[in-house]
């Protein structure tokens, strides 16, 4: 599993992500200037959207090591800006699942980057020990985020009131 103070960061073809160190989580919302200083890069107007803010304090309080399994930041390499963010929603249940969820910022949608953080995100988890699975939930009716899903092979299980739900097909 991941170690205190080990550095992690997931390159993919446009994007590089990293987990949000605790401290710039608990300078969201009011101080974007350092948390942008921490995080080293421009925080987009629009970040952080309303699905992650909720979950800041949380991921303030992680230790190090449990901050792999919050929130990531998305950030685009050609400017860099932090264009989304992924993360999962804890650590891996006794079962090895872990859930994952992701929003990309307005300006930005469209682009594939969803699937591609998602894609890299869920690569290096399974790379994980003690993890075997990656679930999802969606809002009925979010096509776009469905189609990331299938997309990267997830496949639609039981759904829940009010939410799809999708699972991976396991180690990749």
């Amino acid at each position: 599993m991941v170690t205190d103070g080990e550095a992690i960061e997931v390159l993919t073809d446009r994007l590089t992500l990293r987990p949000m160190p605790p401290a710039a989580a608990a300078l969201l919302p009011g101080q974007r200037a350092a948390c942008a200083d921490l995080i080293g890069a421009v925080l987009d107007d629009a970040w952080p959207l309303p699905d992650v803010r909720g979950v800041l304090a949380r991921q303030a309080v992680s230790t190090p090591g449990a901050a792999p399994f919050g929130i990531w930041t998305m950030v685009e390499q050609a400017s860099p800006i932090v264009v989304g963010d992924v993360g999962f929603h804890g650590p891996p249940d006794d079962h090895g699942v872990v859930e994952i969820g992701y929003s990309v910022v307005p300006s930005r949608r469209g682009r594939g980057y969803a699937s591609e953080a998602v894609g890299g995100l869920t690569r290096w988890v399974l790379a994980q020990p003690g993890v075997t699975k990656v679930v999802a939930g969606t809002v009925p009716g979010n096509g776009a985020s469905e189609r990331v899903l299938e997309k990267l092979g997830f496949t639609r299980t039981e759904p829940m009131p009010g939410e799809n739900r999708w699972a991976s097909s396991g180690r990749q």
